[in-house]
């Protein structure tokens, strides 16, 4: 009997270490996944700063529909061509060639 006991107290003591050595584990992981990822971000926060914001918070509800529009429609050109450079901009890089939309289409803004 005291000998099945002393067995059971090992065993508990085993699984008890094995289980705080993949904790252990587990947590080095989850600490360079972290790293990783924070890293990440950062350089891509630096690549590509965010412009400031031009319009304050709550601007639509006092503005008219018109207005909505043009500010939409403004926003979503600027989006369109900022795509369009930075697809360019890529393709040069990497020495690809270009396609000739987009050279019609830089061509045409300026």
């Amino acid at each position: 009997m005291a000998l099945a006991l002393l067995f059971a107290v090992l065993m508990g003591l085993k699984v008890w270490r094995d289980g705080l050595k993949t904790l252990h584990a587990v947590t080095a992981v989850g600490n360079e996944t972290g790293a990783y990822w924070a890293k990440r971000s950062g350089a891509a926060s630096e690549a590509r700063p965010v412009p400031p914001r031009t319009t304050a918070s709550g601007a639509a509800v006092f503005a008219t529909p018109e207005q909505m529009k043009d500010d939409y429609l403004a926003a979503k050109e600027a989006r369109r061509f900022s795509r369009l450079q930075r697809r360019v901009a890529r393709r040069k890089e990497r020495g690809q060639l270009q396609s000739l939309r987009d050279i019609k289409a830089l061509e045409d803004v300026g």
